[in-house]
């Protein structure tokens, strides 16, 4: 099978198209023919081995390779149809269309991907592409875990720092479809997209730093990893809430005697991307992508993603286009 891979940590051109055995089902496993996979921040990292939050950097080096990677195919995040099911596979069947993650191990930049059975994977959106349904397991995962926590009630203040990521563009039509006023922090060049997606207010933090503004929030959901928390709390009016997506180990420190600050991962579940679907075909989470790459321009779709100018998800359409 095709797949884009890396055998060597570097700057996406280490990212090459090539030949390699296509994987085979377990027992309790399926064979998935991917469609698209989206080109995250994450699998940046993972490709040039630097990390925005660095208090994790040892133990991650040591799990996925001290020297050069263990896994070699990039993409935990894809859209695709399944293949074939292992003997004792009983969720799945052949031909259907599906959406959801690889987790640790990866494998979306191939033409086809072994996951377990019991892994977040679910039926595709009927009502969008490959491409489209590829841009919402990550960010879709993240915004609806974060948007729970805070337990947003219809009328509450909810500010978005760092709202143009592909957890952040989530979060913006998640929080509206709970009834919030939404507002908005990023460049100024996603001020068009974030109302579309529903945001009330936008601030643009190349020219306006939104914590002397004197406004105060519900809810601070902050995607930002090097912002002052401190000054983000400030802006909480009482019993409201602070969550971070890119704690520090600070943050991380604080969550555990503040009430008010939350620090959490999201799980990766079958039934909250279930959730995310009927979102979806409700008509109250949309399509947040800005490029589909094919496989051979790999390197030019981490490198949009890097730049941090994308309006939207950067997808890498796997094998023929749909």
């Amino acid at each position: 099978m095709k797949a884009v891979v890396y055998t060597r940590y570097g700057d996406p051109d280490v990212l090459h198209l090539t030949d390699v055995p296509a994987p085979l089902p377990g027992e309790r496993e399926i064979l998935i023919r991917v469609r698209a996979a989206e080109a995250t921040k994450s699998d940046c990292e993972l490709r040039a081995f630097r990390f925005s939050v660095k208090w994790f950097w040892l133990p991650l080096r040591i799990a996925v390779g001290i020297r050069r990677p263990r896994r070699h195919i990039l993409g935990g995040y894809f859209a695709g149809e399944v293949v074939s099911v292992g003997g004792r596979v009983t969720r799945f069947a052949a031909g259907d269309p599906v959406y959801g993650s690889a987790g640790l191990g990866l494998g979306g930049y191939g033409e086809y991907v072994v996951v377990p059975e019991s892994a977040a994977i679910v039926p595709k959106p009927r009502n969008m592409t490959f491409a489209e349904a590829a841009a919402v397991p990550l960010g879709g995962l993240n915004a609806l875990h974060f948007m729970r926590r805070a337990g947003i009630a219809p009328g509450e203040r909810v500010l978005i720092n760092g709202a143009g990521g592909s957890i952040g563009l989530h979060a913006v039509q998640i929080a509206r479809s709970m009834g919030a006023h939404v507002t908005a922090v990023d460049h100024a060049i996603k001020e068009e997209l974030l109302r579309r997606l529903g945001a009330d207010d936008f601030v643009d933090y190349t020219s306006v730093d939104v914590t002397s503004t004197g406004r105060r929030f519900d809810v601070v959901f902050d995607m930002v990893a090097g912002s002052s928390h401190r000054r983000l709390l400030g802006m909480l009016d009482p019993g409201g809430r602070y969550l971070s997506g890119n704690p520090r180990l600070s943050v991380l420190l604080r969550g555990l005697t503040s009430r008010s600050v939350i620090v959490t991962f999201a799980p990766e579940s079958r039934e909250d991307l279930a959730d995310l679907a009927e979102m979806i075909e409700a008509g109250a989470v949309r399509p947040i992508v800005d490029r589909v790459y094919p496989m051979a321009e790999a390197a030019e779709a981490h490198r949009r993603v890097e730049t941090e100018q994308r309006l939207g998800a950067i997808v890498i359409a796997i094998g023929d286009p749909e």
